[in-house]
């Protein structure tokens, strides 16, 4: 377990440089093909680019929302603004009008996507990173830890810079019990558990959570099975931060200085 006393005074030292920088917002670009007959996946599967106008080579976090794989919509979180880097907001299919894997499927794509395209603004396909809150958590570690969906793209994971889940699952996901008719409260480890896909991966893994008193059931322990799986299989880069003091929604702000900090490095 981490503390992070002191992480306020240093997230908070911008430099200068960095908040003088012009950005670019496009909105509600597909990353669907042109003749994908799905109509909710045409209405979903649309992405933000935020990048900073002039600049190359720089670093890209795609941005994956939370709302249980049920609910919410793509935003660039303000924390990730203005730090020399682009931001990918994505759009997945939801529950219940569409069901598993079709969210880790849009996931993928859309991390795909980018990886193609960020070399047209500028950016460097070799430093993508994903990362995303709770439901977007989990869905970044499936797609960077079970190599078939990005693959099914013509992607391969382990080009990926880095990943910071912030309070995903690692068990199976409960939206995924909730199709299947189980009991959301009794853990389940199978194919769509990121815990059930930990392999070795040449990129580093920041993983973090709220505060194990104030989070959503189990959230902490779970990171904490991955992180001590993934070291097992001989990962030296996995690092886990418990915030103390924020629960599941309000360690959202913090989390996210940890992530424009784990990119700078």
């Amino acid at each position: 377990m981490h503390f992070i006393r002191n992480f306020l005074i240093i997230f908070f030292l911008v430099p200068a440089a960095l908040c003088a920088q012009d950005y670019v917002l496009e909105e509600n670009i597909s990353y669907m093909a042109a003749d994908e007959p799905d109509a909710y996946r045409r209405e979903r599967c649309k992405l933000d680019v935020y990048y900073p106008k002039g600049m190359t080579d720089f670093p890209t976090v795609v941005w994956l929302h939370g709302g249980g794989l049920e609910g919410g919509s793509k935003h660039i979180p303000d924390e990730l603004k203005n730090q020399g880097m682009a931001v990918v907001a994505v759009n997945y299919r939801l529950s219940p009008q569409a069901q598993h894997p079709a969210y880790i499927v849009d996931a993928a794509e859309a991390v795909a996507w980018t990886m193609k395209h960020i070399g047209s603004y500028g950016g460097d396909a070799d430093k993508v990173f994903v990362a995303g809150h709770s439901a977007g958590g989990y869905l970044t570690l499936m797609v960077a830890l079970d190599k078939s969906y990005l693959a099914a793209c013509g992607v391969d994971a382990d080009r990926l810079a880095g990943i910071v889940p912030v309070s995903g699952q690692t068990n199976t996901h409960y939206t995924i019990r909730k199709e299947r008719g189980l009991d959301q409260r009794i853990p389940v480890v199978d194919e769509y558990a990121p815990l059930n896909r930990a392999r070795v991966v040449p990129f580093p893994v920041l993983l973090v959570t709220g505060d194990r008193r104030l989070e959503m059931t189990a959230r902490y322990e779970e990171n904490a099975h991955l992180a001590a799986v993934l070291r097992a299989l001989g990962n030296d880069r996995v690092t886990l931060y418990e915030l103390q003091g924020f629960d599941h929604g309000t360690m959202l702000s913090p989390a996210c200085r940890l992530v424009r900090e784990f990119v700078r490095e």
